[in-house]
């Protein structure tokens, strides 16, 4: 036990001190925001925002354009997400929880397609082609960019994206050295699935756990 932890915080040796205290906040609220996401509670978005937005500054920091990019993604559609969340429909129901239709299977299929050469021209510009992780993480970004946009719209479908995207970033945050990212996603993976078939059994119902 004590050379994993050993091992463990090696890891974080030449990263500052800051980083790795932002990073923990970071992965806590990230936790939160799937775990209400899961739960279909509104709160999923104020966490969000707040675990997005330190996660931007942390990519920036170690080179992960593409997942910086994501994340600034996220927080935007956080709050575009907030007001869908909350629209209501009539005066006592909520926006439900649906499958994708055939037309925003082909915007998803189109929004994947922009994120992969949006980021590979941000990676051109900034001249970041060095490592085999600007492609996964090219990858994994055009993944998320569909997930995040199907979660905001409340479609069940999100939750497959998400998974396929956190159980590429488990060892991709691992190579970095991100060690405490690495775990979130796994825990993400896990919530992801059981987030799946919580959605699917509220399928075009509407929700009650909503906050006002």
């Amino acid at each position: 036990m004590d050379l994993i932890l050993e091992w463990f915080f090696s890891q974080y040796k030449d990263i500052s001190t800051h980083l790795i205290v932002l990073e923990l906040i970071g992965v806590l609220f990230g936790f939160l925001s799937v775990w209400y996401s899961k739960q279909e509670n509104i709160l999923v978005f104020p966490t969000g925002i707040i675990s997005t937005g330190i996660f931007v500054y942390i990519l920036v920091v170690f080179g992960l354009l593409g997942d910086m990019l994501i994340n600034a993604y996220y927080f935007s559609m956080s709050i575009y997400g907030w007001y869908v969340w909350t629209r209501k429909v009539v005066d006592e129901h909520f926006i439900p929880i649906t499958r994708t239709t055939v037309k925003e299977k082909k915007w998803s299929a189109m929004l994947f397609l922009g994120a992969v050469a949006f980021v590979v021209l941000v990676y051109f510009i900034f001249d970041q082609w060095n490592s085999w992780t600007a492609y996964v993480d090219t990858f994994t970004t055009a993944i998320f960019f569909v997930g995040m946009w199907l979660m905001a719209r409340k479609k069940l479908g999100n939750w497959i994206y998400w998974i396929i995207g956190d159980i590429i970033s488990i060892p991709l945050y691992w190579y970095k050295g991100l060690i405490f990212t690495s775990f979130q996603y796994i825990l993400f993976t896990i919530i992801a699935i059981l987030g799946y078939f919580a959605w699917k059994k509220s399928l075009n119902k509407s929700p009650q756990m909503l906050l006002k």
